[in-house]
């Protein structure tokens, strides 16, 4: 069974894991939590998708609790604070455009960044997790490929008048991935996760998301690279 001899080295009990589990625990709760917030008021946004929407949401917050058992099977507590401060940036930018009413740039923050951030992080996080854990985050990444899918499916709907939008919005967010990849690289270190690899795993997703909305190549590129100096 090679998954389980995937990281012999880690002990899933030590001080130092637990440390680095604690504030990497908080973030994947806090993501879903923030998720299930973004997708509720999407959904007050985009009426004819509510139905949809409120789904979305709720298969986050059940997410969300799965994270939760995640922790306490290790004997783990959250820092909720922590986690807080580290989306503090994308939910300010989040919810000043909702304030706005730019639904383009909510579903760049939400569908495509945080999803496809989510989406790295559990796949590189699935080969080092303890069993109780990689049974959780194996199902929750199913649900997440859902999730960005929705927003590539609206924005590839509506792409000729959201471009203008997208470039702006991808400009003002994605260096923020940057920074939060850099700040959790040690912790996620500590759990078997390096940074390259979650570097290479998300820049590929959005990549492909980028592509699939209708930015050619060029675009792709272009678009991609911007904060990229930062990683």
């Amino acid at each position: 069974m090679p998954q389980l001899e995937a990281s012999p080295a880690l002990d899933f009990h030590s001080e130092a894991y637990k440390d680095a589990y604690s504030r990497i625990n908080a973030i994947v709760i806090e993501g879903e939590l923030e998720a299930n917030d973004n997708y509720k008021k999407l959904a007050e946004h985009l009426s004819e998708h509510k139905d949809e929407l409120v789904k979305l949401a709720r298969m986050e917050n059940r997410h969300m609790k799965g994270f939760q058992a995640c922790g306490k099977n290790l004997n783990v507590t959250p820092d909720m604070g922590f986690a807080k401060e580290f989306f503090a940036k994308l939910h300010d930018n989040f919810k000043q455009a909702w304030d706005n009413g730019q639904v383009v740039t909510c579903l760049l923050i939400q569908s495509l960044i945080i999803e496809t951030f989510a989406i790295a992080a559990y796949n590189i996080y699935i080969p080092v997790a303890d069993d109780f854990a990689r049974k959780i985050t194996e199902g929750v990444v199913k649900d997440e490929y859902m999730h960005l899918n929705f927003g590539e499916e609206w924005l590839k709907a509506n792409f000729e008048t959201a471009k203008a939008e997208l470039e702006e919005a991808n400009r003002q967010n994605l260096p923020l991935v940057w920074q939060m990849l850099n700040e959790v690289a040690v912790d996620a270190a500590v759990l078997g996760m390096e940074k390259d690899a979650l570097v290479e795993d998300f820049m590929i997703t959005y990549g492909e998301a980028l592509g699939n909305i209708g930015f050619t190549s060029r675009e792709v590129m272009r678009l991609s690279a911007q904060g990229l100096a930062m990683a």
